[in-house]
């Protein structure tokens, strides 16, 4: 009997692992690519749009408020509404505005408003028309995967934040390269990247089934032993607490979590938008940025598919997000102190291995806590609220660069920001009944 069900959970596992993470990886590659191109674009947009580095990291960060306030609402309009609808909506929608900002100058012109609030305006839209598509596909995976597998499933999607750093940061030093058309190496970048966002949209519509149910590549018995064993957890979280939506939007250890996740996305995106500025001031040319800036998510891929395994295989996830957290920090912090681009480049690889690997063991964590409907709007919350340091971080490391000359300062700020974030992971509150019950082997068979 054992050995049957076994049989089951394998096959399940292994379909739902081959049809829907490989293509969910291609869905936030091109997500983060569009997100993060604008650091690129900056080693010449900001010349043709007479932007000052305080100005591009407010325009930088200003994507995060537009997130923030649209997350919510839009995470729980995509369980009213199916997985596949609603991210195909903002696939599309992020797309057609990324593309938007080639056309700044353009736009500056015709309106009368100036490039720079252009460029403001445009990357809280971006911003806005992105909202809820992570947290929309944490809540998705949930839907599919029990609890005992999410932190590698939520790894390997995620290996989509350094693939699109390291396929897409040499391909945004050659484009830089373009010409033609009336528009330059920056403008193209962004068309280019932009294009697979609404190919990518349209596909969505067609492959991503909402519900093992919907999914006709799945036998009887395999969908039966998927809905049955993420009832068994439901009914679990349900047995040790139940949270209401508007007791998870207010929920100390959701707060908690959203802090952690604030401090990581500081240091995340406070870096990622200047690293290429950070590597050109090396004296190198823009393919060769591009080639550099890839190499910190190289080892970043590895340590968040290593440390997330070794996360899952413990069933331990407080001290492994800390430990991850104090590695980010130590190695950013390091860099903002050296001189030797040698150096600064390898203390970023580290600091990068800690960066990558905080969200896959991260992410379970609430969703540990939270079920259902409290579940879309928690994990949403915490993702907003998370991301406002989106908004701070590169703000920060802008208004810095302008008042210092240099890096140093704002990168010891972001360190600083990692280690408080390491001692708050420490101190959350996670009910150890409910922990252990999420651990235990599925009594579904």
């Amino acid at each position: 009997m054992g050995t049957m069900s076994d049989d089951v959970e394998k096959r399940a596992i292994g379909k739902m692992m081959r049809r829907l993470i490989p293509f969910l990886i291609l869905c936030y590659f091109v997500a983060y690519l569009d997100r993060v191109n604008v650091g690129f674009a900056k080693l010449h947009m900001n010349t043709a749009l007479g932007l000052s580095e305080a100005a591009y990291g407010l325009g930088a960060g200003l994507f995060f408020v537009g997130y923030f306030f649209f997350e919510v609402p839009s995470n729980i309009l995509l369980e009213r509404f199916g997985a596949r609808r609603w991210i195909a909506r903002i696939m599309i929608s992020w797309g057609i505005v990324s593309a938007a900002f080639a056309f700044i100058p353009q736009m500056s012109t015709a309106s009368g408003l100036s490039s720079e609030w252009i460029f403001y305006f445009l990357r809280l839209l971006l911003g806005a028309c992105e909202a809820g598509f992570f947290p929309g596909i944490i809540f998705y995976l949930t839907l599919w995967f029990p609890t005992i597998y999410r932190a590698r499933v939520i790894s390997l999607f995620m290996l989509a934040i350094p693939i699109s750093s390291i396929i897409g940061a040499p391909i945004s030093g050659l484009l830089l390269n373009l010409s033609g058309g009336g528009l330059t190496g920056w403008q193209w970048l962004f068309i280019c990247e932009a294009l697979p966002s609404v190919l990518v949209g349209f596909a969505v519509l067609a492959l991503l089934p909402d519900f093992p149910r919907q999914a006709t590549w799945l036998q009887p018995d395999e969908v039966k032993w998927v809905q049955n064993t993420l009832e068994i957890e439901r009914q679990k979280k349900e047995a040790v607490e139940h949270i209401s939506v508007l007791q998870s939007l207010t929920d100390s250890r959701v707060l908690a979590c959203a802090f952690v996740y604030f401090c990581l996305n500081a240091a995340s995106y406070g870096v990622a938008f200047f690293l290429p500025t950070i590597i050109k001031a090396f004296g190198v040319t823009d393919t060769q940025t591009g080639l550099i800036a890839a190499l910190p998510f190289v080892f970043g891929a590895v340590g968040m598919v290593l440390l997330g395994r070794h996360s899952d295989k413990t069933g331990e996830r407080r001290y492994h997000v800390a430990g991850a957290l104090v590695l980010a920090a130590v190695g950013i912090g390091l860099a903002g102190l050296v001189s030797s681009p040698v150096l600064i480049i390898g203390l970023l690889c580290l600091a990068q291995i800690g960066v990558s690997a905080v969200p896959p063991m991260f992410w379970p964590m609430p969703a540990s806590i939270l079920n259902g409907a409290s579940a879309a709007a928690g994990i949403a919350a915490i993702n907003s609220l998370g991301n406002l340091s989106g908004f701070a971080g590169p703000f920060a490391m802008g208004y810095l660069k302008d008042l210092t000359g240099g890096f140093t300062a704002g990168l010891l700020l972001l360190a600083v920001v990692g280690l408080i974030g390491a001692l708050v992971t420490i101190r959350l509150r996670i009910d150890p009944v409910l922990e252990r019950s999420m651990r235990e082997p599925m009594m579904a068979h």
